[in-house]
């Protein structure tokens, strides 16, 4: 596609200022349907739900189905659809293993093996030669690359890999051990809020000081150290005065919050060794203080977990030599949060202009034979629901009024900052050089800065 071949409606032109329409307008959301989805990695499913010869699952976004297979020969992906008349071959289900009987068409009985080859059609003496030849018969593939724990699709056989799209961050997450990492749960919702309002609310922090209190309670200098001191009445000042053991009882609370809010970002096994860093052993200055805690406290997490068999990598290592942010962008529509050897996962996929299905994983390191069993489906909560954790609880309560607030007469624009705030800017400009149909590698280009830009500035983009 030529640069500036089609047009975009509501372009952004001020970096700083995101036209409210692209949030529910049909026309919008019809071309990201058309023009964005088709072209763009998408994460299909955790690994480990695929472990065996032979298993499959689905993953279906914009009525797109696809099925993941692992194969004797890695991990292979095939659109779901009967050669003869189209059917989908997952009769309904949306996980199994096909290395027994294959995949078999429930309306006339064709099948296909795990590699997509068709084995067996009912009454072949009715077709035509040229209707049944082999490779025009095997399942169409669809792209797939495994990084990280996880599939991901593309239905642009022309796209640039899952690597030269995402860049550099790969290799920082990778080396902070997300590859070995498995699924201990996952919830997800329906949310009355177009997909991109419920992945922004996650591009940034400055809103934890008001959405997520308790954490800015727990350490306001490092919140107020990030977002500013004017924090007019909501926040908690910085108490000079406050002594090595409750600094050390507020960073350690603040870990615990973590913990209690999401549980992948701060897994309980790593809140029971960092209680184990004593306040005696620690120099007086604050900020030499806090250093050596932290250190201290990802040394034992690392020595501690390896000697229980887990792999997880030696943080004070990986933190200066891969750094990641507290939370990795994996555009579109997938997001790591790691802390120390554990994460949580997001992944949004849109449902219609002002809906969208949200999806938590909690992932974290387990020795070889403590393995749970695999979480092959997520348990769907209501989105005010008290059982989701604190933190995303939070952050749903203001998910739905603000797609509301978007239809206020007189609100025409997000309102961003340049400093802050330039993630949403940054990702929503690259979604519209691919409403235009901009070159692929520029855009692949542009996309390999999202990597470590939470809380960043708005960059400038040649594409």
């Amino acid at each position: 596609m030529s640069e500036a071949a089609r047009p975009v409606p509501f372009k952004i032109t001020d970096p700083e200022r995101i036209p409210t329409q692209r949030y529910f307008d049909e026309a919008f959301y019809q071309a990201e349907v058309d023009h964005l989805w088709p072209h763009v990695w998408q994460m299909a499913c955790r690994l480990e739900q695929i472990p065996e010869v032979g298993d499959w699952i689905e993953y279906s976004n914009l009525g797109k189905s696809v099925l993941i297979v692992r194969t004797k020969n890695g991990v292979k992906a095939f659109h779901n659809a009967c050669r003869h008349r189209g059917v989908p071959l997952n009769e309904g289900a949306g996980h199994g293993n096909c290395k027994g009987k294959g995949f078999i068409c429930p309306f006339h009985g064709w099948r296909w093996n795990m590699d997509g080859e068709n084995t067996f059609v009912y009454g072949k003496h009715l077709f035509t030669e040229r209707q049944l030849e082999g490779e025009d018969l095997a399942l169409k593939p669809c792209r797939v690359e495994t990084w990280g724990g996880s599939a991901f699709i593309n239905h642009d056989d022309n796209a640039p890999s899952l690597h030269d799209t995402l860049g550099p961050v790969l290799g920082r997450l990778s080396a902070h051990g997300q590859e070995g990492q498995r699924a201990e749960w996952c919830f997800a919702t329906h949310l009355p809020a177009n997909w991109k309002i419920a992945m922004e609310a996650f591009m940034e922090g400055y809103h934890v000081m008001r959405t997520h209190p308790q954490l800015q309670h727990a350490v306001p200098a490092l919140y107020n150290s990030m977002y500013g001191y004017d924090t007019g009445g909501i926040g908690d000042p910085i108490n000079p005065d406050m002594t090595k053991e409750q600094n050390v009882a507020a960073q350690l609370r603040n870990l615990e919050l973590l913990s209690e809010g999401m549980a992948g970002m701060v897994h309980a096994k790593e809140i029971e060794i960092a209680r184990q860093v004593s306040a005696d052993i620690l120099p007086d200055d604050p900020e030499q203080m806090m250093m050596m805690w932290f250190g201290t406290v990802q040394h034992l997490i690392s020595t501690q977990l390896k000697e229980r068999g887990e792999d997880v990598p030696d943080l004070n290592t990986v933190c200066q030599t891969d750094p990641v942010n507290a939370v990795e962008f994996l555009f579109p529509h997938y997001f790591l949060l790691p802390f120390f050897t554990s994460t949580s996962a997001y992944r949004i996929r849109p449902t219609g202009p002002e809906s969208c299905f949200f999806e938590i994983w909690s992932l974290t390191h387990f020795a070889p034979g403590t393995e749970p069993a695999p979480v092959m489906e997520p348990t769907i909560l209501p989105y005010d629901s008290q059982e989701f954790p604190p933190i995303p609880r939070q952050d749903y309560s203001n998910i739905p009024i603000q797609q509301q607030g978007l239809h206020a007469t007189g609100f025409d624009f997000m309102r961003l900052s340049a400093e802050k705030e330039g993630l949403i800017s940054n990702y929503q400009r690259i979604i519209d050089g691919h409403l235009e149909g901009k070159d692929p590698k520029k855009l692949a280009e542009a996309t390999q800065t999202l990597g470590g830009n939470f809380d960043g500035p708005i960059l400038d983009y040649n594409f």
